[in-house]
């Protein structure tokens, strides 16, 4: 790829050398105006200016410095997204620590690797049950913070906060002194990568990378300080984490409110104008509409979005539709499109999908609704953000183009490749596995993709999940599934196996609500396990999938499919704390399963 611009080249050249920095900077330019919004315990929302925002983060930071907190020494956080995990997370880079996250759904033994090995022995935990995980692990801790609440043996926020202040009294240069030693290279954050193979890697991520995310964001004018975002993504993770870095830089507002229930009811309390979630977010939100309208109401759903088909070309490339088109699509929005551009808070300008590969299907059907939304692409060891889909110009199916300053190319093994600022300084105390991942500058991402003559990046799948059926053809195992999901409303999860067999199966779990919705309907009194096993159902699912296989290449096609009785999860180590398949595990603990989808005569 082409290097980026001059001016775009000297913006990253000279972005803030630290979050701390960047934070300063903004106060400087926006003050007085709002930086947070979230709510309390009675659901009801307050506000924070980027000046608010400061002094209790610079309290907080020198309450653990109070406490002793020294340079670069780790911090770990265990909590849900919340304003808190925020204001912790920037208190530690203030005080020259290193955030370490922890998924609060972390199983105790995995808390314990990670605490462990990165050499956290101070810990900021959301309540009582997260304290009580801590002390599960054995280890010894100078300091255990407590958000909500007290506890015998645990610092309360009240207290940090108590304590920074009179800290602060007493060495009123000491915050200063740090911010001006810290440099682009600086450490800021371990991420602990929960890997579908073995032990999870420690990700080291410096100040420099999260203000280049920042910086590149901004160059690309697709958010501005006029922005609202609805931030609910975990803050353990990357991409979550990398949407703060975002917002410093840029200067737009976030509503913080991490509990997915609350999603769809907050959008149309705090009116967002973009958001950023995963896949499976937007996949449940089609399911809604799909399986919620019934009767009439559904004949016309469906006609809407008939019309919302046929309008797609002409609204992607900027043209009118024909005039009798154009009143149809009127009369869609205002039936049926409207009403769901209202639940979703009415100002929404577009959705950005990451994490996990989102299906072209999932994205043409909001678009018919006007709704866009399109993909971004990274990973821990980027930083994030590598690439974007531009929502001004969506190109459905594809990832984008390089965000600014950073490269792309695709090997000769058809892996992607990523060179530039975002990418991580080196797994914690792991050189062999840091020379292995990042070879000339270049990291390989263990994806395998494909790009056009304009640059657009199309992911095709993992390449350690690439399999080839014993006819010698290779199977995607993602696209596969993703195609599955796309056309069928009652899936939860998928798994697509069949490395040397004559044909692909799959795995699957349902929806739980819909499911029991389903059994409820008809009068049948039978938990989730039962229902899963009904003929009815599926004979259901059979026929979604044969859908789904009319989309795909022959040897792509899935020939049988088994319903499991229960779900994947984290706690029986088949899905990784963000939700991760755990393709081998799974293969591995469903074997005979997976053996009796292939009859003796194959």
């Amino acid at each position: 790829m082409s290097a980026a611009p001059v001016n775009v080249a000297e913006r990253i050249a000279n972005r803030p050398v630290s979050v701390p920095a960047a934070l300063r900077d903004r106060v400087a330019k926006s003050s007085s105006i709002e930086a947070f919004r979230f709510p309390d315990a009675n659901e009801q929302w307050h506000s924070l200016t980027w000046q608010e925002t400061l002094s209790k983060v610079e309290a907080l930071a020198n309450g653990l410095l109070a406490l002793g907190l020294e340079r670069e020494q780790r911090v770990a956080i265990a909590s849900g997204t919340r304003i808190e995990w925020i204001l912790a997370d920037l208190a530690i880079g203030f005080a020259g620590g290193v955030t370490t996250t922890v998924y609060p759904n972390t199983t105790a033994d995995e808390v314990q690797y990670i605490l462990d090995h990165s050499e956290s022995r101070v810990v900021i935990v959301e309540n009582v049950e997260q304290l009580e995980k801590m002390r599960q692990t054995g280890l010894e801790f100078d300091s255990l913070i407590l958000i909500d609440g007290t506890a015998e043996g645990a610092v309360s926020w009240d207290d940090l906060v108590a304590q920074g202040e009179a800290y602060a009294a007493e060495h009123p240069d000491a915050l200063d002194e740090i911010v001006d030693s810290l440099g682009l290279d600086s450490l800021c954050t371990l991420i602990y990568t929960s890997g579908t193979t073995g032990r999870p890697k420690g990700v080291e991520l410096t100040h420099g990378n999260w203000t280049y995310e920042g910086t590149a964001m901004d160059t690309l004018d697709i958010v501005t300080e006029n922005d609202l975002q609805y931030l609910w993504l975990p803050l353990s993770h990357v991409f979550g984490k990398c949407l703060i870095a975002c917002q410093i830089i840029i200067g737009f507002a976030s509503a913080v409110d991490g509990r997915i229930p609350k999603i769809v009811p907050n959008l149309s309390v705090v009116h967002p104008t973009f958001m950023c979630g995963a896949p499976r977010i937007f996949e449940k939100v089609r399911v809604a509409v799909l399986t919620g309208n019934k009767g009439i109401k559904g004949q016309i759903a469906r006609w809407a979005f008939g019309v919302g088909a046929k309008s797609r070309p002409y609204r992607l490339e900027g043209k009118s539709m024909p005039a009798l088109l154009k009143a149809q699509y009127g009369l869609a929005h205002k039936l049926v499109f409207s009403k769901l551009h209202e639940k979703m808070g009415g100002r929404l300008r577009f959705f950005i999908s990451g994490s996990a590969k989102l299906n072209a299907q999932v994205q043409a059907w909001f678009y018919s609704a006007g709704l866009t939304v399109v993909e971004g692409y990274g990973m821990t060891e980027t930083s994030a953000i590598s690439t974007l889909n531009d929502p001004r110009t969506p190109l459905f199916g594809t990832i984008g183009k390089a965000s600014p300053g950073t490269e792309v190319r695709i090997a000769d093994d058809g892996e992607v490749l990523i060179k530039g600022p975002g990418v991580m300084r080196g797994y914690h105390k792991n050189p062999e596995k840091t020379a292995e991942a990042i070879q000339d500058g270049w990291y390989g991402t263990g994806d395998v993709g494909e790009m056009d003559a304009e640059g657009n990046v199309t992911i095709t799948d993992r390449k350690r999940d690439l399999f080839k059926t014993s006819g010698g053809k290779f199977i995607a195992p993602q696209k596969v599934e993703g195609v599955i999901m796309a056309n069928c409303p009652y899936l939860s999860q998928i798994v697509v196996l069949g490395e040397g067999r004559k044909y692909a199966v799959a795995l699957v779990t349902m929806d739980e609500p819909q499911l029991l919705a389903w059994g409820e309907k008809r009068g049948l009194k039978a938990d989730y396990a039962e229902l899963s096993q009904h003929p009815d159902i599926r004979e259901s699912i059979k026929g979604f999938i044969d859908r789904a296989n009319e989309r795909l290449d022959r040897w792509e096609t899935v020939k049988d499919f088994a319903i499991l009785d229960h779900e994947l999860t984290v706690e029986d180590g088949q899905v990784t704390a963000n939700m991760k398949i755990r393709r081998g595990k799974v293969a591995e603990t469903y074997a005979d399963v997976v053996e009796s989808l292939y009859p003796k005569e194959d």
